[in-house]
């Protein structure tokens, strides 16, 4: 599988990693996916490895560190290393004062059983009782005390974006990521400067959703009656619906068309289209809830669409957003 920089720093991260969101198991993320097995979890661990992934993205607000428990201790059972793959975690500020940064890093570790956080995110631009600029900094203290590998934030705007790295250049590091929605169906950071910035700064976009929570798979225009099984929060984030599902199909048939000429699926065609389309300024975190879709997944790390394809592709998702 193709392998980009993770923004400056000297770590390499293939194309595709795996987002671990569907193992929390407890929590407000329950409400998104069914519980996973931690057998389950350790075959989709397993899978992705065999496919070339070499590092996994969890949180805290995962299942309280559930997620973090259950990727871990996959791994571990796997005899994966600490050192041997990356993983990312991420603070949630909710509620919280910047000086819950240093206090609960601890709690992270204690979750990944051994395993470096190799890149520590703030989840979100919002909702902390500290200024943003005090986040940074509470985070750049944990990389200089070399408590983690790099400092990464999720969901800011392109001014946000900027001013955090700003704080850590004065520090004498870099802002390693920012993790947004990305894929054929939400091309935001497109027009409102993030992707600009962040090829500026030399950051790396982390996709997550890239399959639009799987409507980019095409299951539920193949199966409307599907829409019904999907939890009601991931329904209503994701814009389920008849009328979603009529104005997207368009795209999801030339996905298919472009599928049966690689012999590949909808689904690693639309990864496709995202790694190559923003090169190597993105890579992506699809999740799997089953080892098949995890090797489905990995496998799209290595395919190449035409420039026609991609153009096609293009324009179908100009007139279905």
């Amino acid at each position: 599988m193709r392998t980009r920089r993770l923004g400056r720093t000297d770590r390499e991260l293939t194309a595709i990693g795996l987002g671990c969101m569907q193992f929390s198991n407890t929590g407000a993320s329950r409400r998104f996916y069914a519980p996973t097995a931690q057998d389950t979890a350790a075959a989709i661990v397993r899978t992705a490895l065999d496919g070339g992934v070499n590092w996994f993205d969890t949180a805290e607000m995962y299942g309280g560190g559930h997620s973090e428990r259950a990727l871990t201790t996959a791994l571990r059972d796997l005899g994966v290393r600490p050192g041997d793959v990356a993983v990312a975690t991420k603070w949630p500020p909710l509620g919280r004062t910047a000086r819950s940064i240093g206090a609960t890093v601890g709690d992270r570790l204690d979750a990944l059983q051994g395993f470096p956080i190799d890149l520590h995110q703030i989840h979100m631009p919002w909702g902390s009782l500290s200024p943003i600029a005090s986040q940074v900094k509470a985070m750049a203290a944990l990389q200089l005390e070399g408590k983690v590998g790099a400092v990464g934030v999720s969901g800011f705007g392109a001014a946000q974006m900027a001013r955090a790295a700003a704080i850590l250049e004065s520090k004498g590091l870099t802002l390693a990521s920012n993790q947004i929605q990305l894929n054929l169906l939400h091309r935001n950071a497109e027009r409102d400067g993030v992707l600009e910035t962040a090829k500026r700064l030399g950051v790396t976009l982390i996709a997550f959703s890239p399959m639009r929570s799987g409507l980019l798979t095409g299951k539920f225009h193949d199966e409307p009656e599907l829409l019904g099984r999907v939890q009601p929060i991931r329904r209503v984030l994701g814009g389920f619906s008849t009328r979603t599902l009529e104005r997207t199909r368009p795209l999801v048939d030339e996905l298919g068309a472009v599928a049966a000429a690689h012999g590949a699926s909808r689904a690693q065609i639309a990864l496709a289209w995202l790694l190559e389309r923003y090169g190597d300024t993105v890579v992506a975190i699809p999740g799997a809830s089953r080892p098949e879709q995890a090797a489905e997944l990995a496998a799209a790390g290595d395919l190449r669409l035409t420039e026609r394809e991609s153009a096609a592709l293009t324009e179908r998702s100009d007139r279905a957003r």
